[in-house]
């Protein structure tokens, strides 16, 4: 491994790789030893024409987190992992945060949207679900059985006004008998929940405008209050990444898979074919599940601030794999943990055209986060960026090692009960479950502020604004 820049390092290949692989990252940024083996690997990958890793890079499943892998002929069901299009989507509304009392809104919002693993919402017929699937957002709006309130404000939504807000629209073609019924099983009630984990919803205020011109072409400016959602496809994805990941192992196409765990499917066979209809399947309920939470979050909001506004600003994927053209070829670019940071000269067309579209990087939730946009020398990330800030410690390194059942703690964690409070103080935290929140801590992450020195550093893009927490929902 080659230092070639302060922003760069330079993994050569060896005669196993088909390809180098670059990482973007500072000398200040902890490396693991295995997210790098984990990254080497994706270099073995058949048809492979490009790896690297972006400054939140830390060992996943098969490959890192914060790794983005381009092959033409081969799709890598780990290299989009088991959150199928879990994405950032960031509302901005028309308050300022010195009017605004945020604990009473996360209080109202945590009894519409459930927190946690395995939570259930909007409950959806087989068909309806079937056409959320299919059809994404697009779908939501053909739903027939109307049964819950959240029905009331989609209705008064301009589907035309949204989905150029939206990655692919928030629709990619998606086919549901690609779908294990276990799958279906899983994710039919699910709509309108966050999950667990890392995922959340964050009520934050703008209090940096770096670049004033785009900011004020998005419709962002200091002291406002913005939402923040981050969130996937539920049950639903998990079962699809684990459905396809566990066929990729059984089959040998050939050429050796690189690990046990990371595994490829050729894209001309039925399989391949039918895992992207999946994989698209998954992504459009992720669409879905994000616009009706922040469907829910305008109710709460609007009982509260009668006169307020709430606006969508973007909504994009940071666990998907998507057919792009890239130094004259197009090649299906695996994004995990990575977001994409097309410049405007990529949007030909589309809303963003003139600016390029926002990238939404959030911290830890006891630290900021920030709007950035793509610059137009990022190709060589393939126009990638990082998630977020990126985990320094596992989970149980953490909080240590704790009985879900009653909280007792068997192993004790890194991270003391005070040092989890003070990184906290002056931010509202909801959370499911008070036992394992610790496992979410700042310290657990990587510090937010070095990881976007590097991506201005390396190019990848430039920040325009700059937002910390008020109040936080986590599950």
């Amino acid at each position: 491994m080659e230092r070639i820049s302060e922003f760069e390092v330079f993994l050569k290949k060896n005669e196993e790789m088909k390809v180098d692989a670059s990482i973007f990252i500072s000398e200040k940024i902890r490396l693991e030893e295995d997210a790098i083996r984990q990254l080497r690997d994706a270099c073995k990958i058949p048809s492979v024409k490009k790896v690297l890793g972006t400054p939140d890079i830390h060992i996943g499943y098969g490959v890192p987190i914060g790794s983005v892998v381009a092959t033409e002929e081969v799709i890598i069901p780990a290299a989009v992992g088991y959150d199928i299009n879990c994405g950032m989507r960031v509302l901005k509304t028309n308050l300022n945060a010195k009017d605004f009392d945020s604990a009473l809104l996360a209080k109202s919002i945590r009894r519409d949207i459930p927190l946690g693993e395995g939570k259930e919402n909007i409950k959806l017929t087989r068909n309806d679900f079937a056409c959320v699937l299919e059809e994404g957002i697009k779908g939501l709006y053909k739903i027939k059985s109307k049964d819950h309130f959240v029905w009331d404000f989609l209705e008064k939504e301009e589907l035309k006004d949204i989905l150029p807000l939206i990655e692919d629209s928030g629709s990619m073609k998606g086919d549901a008998s690609a779908v294990s019924e276990r799958a279906k099983q899983r994710g039919q009630n699910q709509l309108g929940t966050l999950g667990g984990g890392n995922h959340f919803i964050e009520i934050q205020e703008v209090v940096y405008v770096k670049d004033k011109k785009i900011a004020e072409e998005w419709g962002i400016f200091e002291n406002q209050i913005v939402i923040m959602i981050h969130s996937g496809s539920r049950g639903l994805g998990h079962q699809i990444g684990e459905d396809y990941m566990s066929l990729a192992k059984s089959k040998n196409y050939g050429e050796p898979h690189p690990s046990r765990e990371l595994c490829y499917i050729p894209l001309d066979t039925k399989e391949g074919g039918n895992y992207v209809k999946a994989m698209h399947c998954a992504a459009n309920s992720a669409f879905a599940n994000r616009h009706i939470m922040s469907l829910l979050i305008k109710k709460n909001l609007l009982y509260h601030y009668p006169n307020a506004e709430l606006k969508l600003l973007y909504d994009v994927p940071h666990n998907i794999a998507k057919l792009e053209e890239h130094f004259g070829k197009k090649v299906w670019v695996h994004r995990k943990g990575a977001t994409r940071a097309f410049p405007g000269s990529r949007m030909e067309n589309e809303i963003f055209r003139k600016t390029g579209h926002p990238v939404l990087i959030p911290g830890s939730m006891g630290s900021f986060s920030y709007l950035l946009v793509g610059t137009e020398r990022n190709e060589k990330s393939l126009c990638s960026a990082n998630h977020g800030a990126g985990r320094q410690m596992s989970r149980t390194q953490a909080a240590g090692k704790i009985r879900y059942r009653d909280g007792k703690v068997l192993k004790e964690g890194a991270i003391s009960d005070e040092e989890f409070k003070k990184s906290m103080e002056g931010i509202t935290l909801i959370c499911e479950n008070k036992n394992t929140i610790k496992e979410e801590a700042p310290q657990a992450y990587k510090d937010i502020d070095e990881v976007i020195r590097v991506v201005e550093g390396a190019d990848l893009a430039k920040v325009v604004a700059k937002m910390r927490p008020l109040a936080v929902l986590k599950g």
